[in-house]
């Protein structure tokens, strides 16, 4: 593909004994461990292109994009994300998140006609583009199949991982795949360095970006005794199938303890109309209030709270906020994951310390009886409290200093450098 760069030495390069590639950073490192970067001898047109396909990529992604302009002012960004990236971006930068948000097999496979349209053009766009490198942002559906594609397309093109992709938890034997896509994959968890750097995919371990967004040290702010918050999700479908199991617990709650009230956090306003709704429909609307698009704060003010898994788990930790957990998804879902997640636990805070320090109610043991139970001892239970926080505390400590946004960019920026 004419126009994008060449890559005289590949940095993972193949070992002619073994064949295996060799996993020896060709990075420079400062004392700290962090990447050297040069940004002066990057050069000032190049041009990014990136992809993140759902709201938490788009809050990483423009943090990654204010420190690369940061070390690279001239720096082109292109490519798909979503409002906050675009707004760094320009003009060339698609918002395409509220389309391309799906959870679940099969959400995925009736869109299927739609991701497949979606795929083919990202392509064109970035053989238009012709771009130095590609940096894919989580989302790893779409963005490890664009990866394998790219890398059979356009040989020469560097494919950099942001928000090292799960295959820990769902598929291991996909990473000695990866290695055969992706140049450089940095990590938000410190233990995934070494499970790609074993498959010869070259891992770099750069902090998780929630650190930076969440204070620390500060004193925190007294919390409302008698207020639960219940954190259902950010997308539709899971809205669906986990805020109706929360309502009913809190309906449990108060009928123990009638001064008790609950605050709904919506990711979005369309999100906030269909909560209100279900609230409506059951007659709940007296004991409960929706908070729309402030989810930290919120996480902040409350007492104790019911959410959702995924990436608010860990917010919730770092909040020092007691919860529990709560999934839900249709059973063809939840079957085909049985058959391929090889973790014991779903919480990222439990998945660190490697045993259940919050209590997870998945699926068929979501019970609003059960979740009511776990979250009344949480309210009364201060041993119980004080034994979660400090859980809390020591997951807290593998996470880094707070720089992710900023090793990430100088990672990039090096490996650009490399490339030239």
């Amino acid at each position: 593909m004419n126009g994008l760069p060449r890559r005289t030495e590949r940095a993972a390069m193949v070992n002619e004994s073994s064949g295996r590639a060799d996993t020896r950073s060709s990075m420079p490192t400062d004392t700290s461990g962090r990447a050297e970067a040069r940004p002066s001898e990057a050069s000032a047109a190049t041009t990014v292109y990136f992809v993140a396909g759902e709201r938490s990529g788009d809050d990483h992604g423009a943090a990654l994009l204010k420190a690369l302009r940061t070390l690279v002012p001239k720096m082109q960004f292109v490519g798909r994300g979503g409002p906050k990236m675009r707004a760094l971006a320009g003009g060339k930068f698609r918002d395409w998140i509220d389309e391309t948000a799906v959870v679940g097999l099969w959400e995925v496979i009736r869109r299927y006609p739609f991701f497949r349209k979606q795929f083919q053009a990202t392509i064109s766009e970035i053989e238009a583009v012709k771009p130095r490198a590609v940096v894919l942002i989580d989302y790893p559906g779409f963005n490890l199949r664009l990866a394998h594609a790219l890398r059979m397309k356009f040989p020469e093109l560097r494919i950099i991982y942001y928000i090292s992709p799960q295959v820990w938890a769902w598929n291991r034997r996909r990473v000695s795949q990866m290695a055969q896509s992706i140049d450089l994959m940095l990590c938000i968890f410190p233990f995934e360095p070494e499970l790609y750097n074993a498959s010869g995919l070259r891992a770099i371990f750069v902090g998780h970006p929630m650190m930076s967004v969440i204070p620390s040290g500060n004193p925190a702010p007294p919390r409302d005794d008698k207020l639960v918050g219940l954190f259902p999700g950010s997308r539709e479908r899971e809205v669906k199938k986990i805020f109706p199991v929360m309502r009913q617990a809190g309906l449990e709650l108060s009928h123990q303890d009638h001064d008790l009230r609950f605050v709904v956090s919506a990711a979005s306003e369309p999100l906030a109309e269909l909560i209100l709704a279900d609230l409506y429909g059951k007659h709940a609307t007296g004991k409960f209030s929706i908070v729309t698009g402030d989810a930290r704060s919120l996480m902040a003010r409350v007492n104790v709270g019911m959410v959702a898994s995924g990436t608010a788990t860990l917010e919730a930790a770092l909040s020092e906020l007691p919860f529990v957990l709560i999934y839900r998804v249709a059973w063809l879902t939840y079957l085909a994951a049985r058959l391929v997640v090889k973790v014991k636990y779903l919480g990222m805070p439990n998945v660190l310390a490697n045993r259940e320090i919050v209590p997870e109610f998945i699926q068929h043991k979501a019970q609003p009886r059960a979740i009511a139970a776990a979250v009344a001892r949480l309210l009364t239970d201060k041993t119980e409290r004080t034994r979660m926080l400090t859980d809390f505390a020591c997951v807290v400590q593998k996470l880094g200093r707070g720089e992710a946004s900023a090793n990430a960019a100088e990672a990039i920026v090096t490996e650009l450098r490399h490339a030239e």
